[in-house]
């Protein structure tokens, strides 16, 4: 069967709960809009708190009466292995399901997306294979630490890497143990239903993993504040994050949060010129610029500034925007078209600040099916200064502002005076300064001299609005389990036997 037939049996899309793909419990749906022609692809269950009422009870079944909370270490990591394998075997099958749903080129999502779901899998697979707890001896006892699964686990993605993010999420969630009640982006569903097909066929017990559709204000606030919940990950905006924080804080559940970023891209005068600009097109523009990690505040010393603007227009204006199935895109469309409105409203408020377009802002002319579709040239605004809104808010598109500064003090005051802390990039020669500058940035991860290169190992989130708690590697590992301290009272002469 040829992969655009496939993809047309995942158009009416629906719950997975207790091993079962089963619609709302009131029939309610939704459509699931194609974003590059605005029109119904399919259509997905509008769940309510009864529908989360069930996965839950399910989820809490399947944790303390079912094999689920008997499977070894070796066994869940078998599984996790399993489920990767299954996603590179379904390889086209999630690419094109990713891309429909975003809009996003499918030369991206076979690239990017799907090849990282696949490593997240394994990666979590290895780590917990090969994790290591505590040993702390004493004079007359040892104490040594257990880990044990938090319970049922909600998990709260977006629809800017729907895959990607739910499978950075879910991974090391089954490796400690845990069941998962999942909400994906009802903007972006079908990857997540994929995913819950591949996990039921690879023998995961029914009930370790739901997945319920539907709206934030009806699916995921009943996850949030469900009592049987014990802990929320939650990717998404700053302002749902706050709701989020405000509803699960009073009952105690452990919680992670990672949420916007307006991150600095700075690049200094003794910057590899050609390889700066190489990295600032990826950090300003992958993804159509939606990627809480790009680098949408670019700030360049003066003595570059008008030579690198004129390099990064050149080059913005040369990338090519159309239908995210043919290989030749590199530019697709917004998420929405609601999203495309908000975004150009910023470039709106941006003229009104005084901003200088330099290119794009506009919603291009397309040919045929894509005429209604959510597209927007990418856009560079210069002439703003850093206490504009257009600068100190998160736009989420394919918008970026320029910015020359003259000293390290003032791209630090600049690239720091905004409320978010999430990622940074900083482009010099200079490893003295490289180190400096990184050290002094108000922010969860500096890159030097790349964007986005990811290790899975090292911990990833932001500060001040960017979120609360690490992910990645242990810190995931961590966050989804309990720590037990087991102390072993030895007597006051064990520690001199054998000496």
């Amino acid at each position: 069967m040829e992969v655009e037939e496939q993809v047309l049996a995942w158009n009416t899309l629906q719950n997975f709960i207790n091993g079962q793909f089963v619609p709302a419990k009131d029939g309610e749906t939704l459509d699931n809009i194609y974003p590059a022609t605005s029109q119904v692809a399919g259509t997905i269950p509008r769940s309510k708190s009864q529908d989360v009422e069930v996965a839950v009870s399910s989820a809490k079944d399947a944790l303390h009466l079912g094999p689920w909370g008997k499977t070894s270490v070796n066994e869940r990591a078998d599984l996790l292995e399993a489920i990767a394998q299954e996603i590179e075997d379904n390889f086209e099958l999630f690419a094109y399901l990713e891309s429909r749903d975003t809009g996003k080129p499918l030369s991206l999502t076979r690239r990017v997306d799907i090849p990282r779901a696949i490593s997240n899998f394994r990666f979590f697979a290895g780590a917990v294979r090969h994790s290591r707890d505590d040993f702390h001896p004493m004079s007359d006892a040892f104490n040594y630490t257990l880990r044990r699964p938090v319970g049922v686990v909600g998990l709260i993605t977006p629809w800017n890497l729907p895959l990607y993010l739910l499978s950075w999420k879910v991974a090391p969630a089954l490796a400690m143990g845990n069941t998962i009640v999942a909400k994906p982006s009802e903007l972006t569903p079908s990857t997540a239903t994929l995913l819950a097909d591949v996990i039921s066929r690879v023998g995961v017990p029914q009930g370790v993993f739901q997945l319920v559709h539907g709206l934030g204000a009806e699916v995921g606030q009943a996850i949030v504040e469900h009592p049987d919940i014990s802990a929320i990950s939650f990717t998404g905006g700053t302002v749902t994050g706050k709701r989020v924080a405000a509803t699960a804080a009073p009952q105690f559940k452990k919680l992670s949060l990672e949420l916007g970023g307006k991150n600095p891209n700075i690049i200094f005068a003794d910057c590899d010129f050609e390889k700066a600009v190489e990295g600032t097109m990826r950090a300003s523009f992958t993804n159509q610029g939606q990627v809480c990690l790009c680098g949408s505040r670019v700030l360049v010393q003066r003595e570059i500034f008008d030579a690198f603007t004129e390099a990064i227009v050149e080059k913005t204006k040369a990338l090519v925007l159309g239908d995210p199935m043919d290989p030749q895109t590199e530019v697709g469309a917004l998420v929405s078209v609601d999203h495309l409105e908000k975004v150009k409203g910023y470039v709106e408020l941006a003229k009104e600040e005084g901003g200088d377009v330099l290119c794009g802002g506009e919603r291009p002319e397309m040919p045929g099916v894509f005429a209604d579709g959510a597209f927007l040239l990418p856009t560079i605004i210069s002439g703003l200064t850093p206490q504009c809104r257009t600068v100190q808010e998160e736009i989420f598109g394919p918008v970026i502002t320029l910015h020359p500064f003259d000293t390290v003090e003032e791209a630090l005051e600049i690239a720091n005076g905004v409320r978010y802390g999430l990622a940074a990039s900083v482009w010099t020669q200079d490893l003295q300064k490289a180190h400096r500058v990184s050290a002094a940035l108000e922010t969860g991860m500096v890159w030097v001299n790349t964007w986005l290169h990811r290790d899975l190992r090292v911990p990833f989130g932001g500060l001040k609005d960017s979120g609360v708690g690490r992910e990645g590697g242990a810190y995931s590992l961590s966050f989804f389990s309990e720590a037990r301290n087991i102390c072993i009272h030895m007597g006051e002469h064990w520690n001199n036997i054998g000496s």
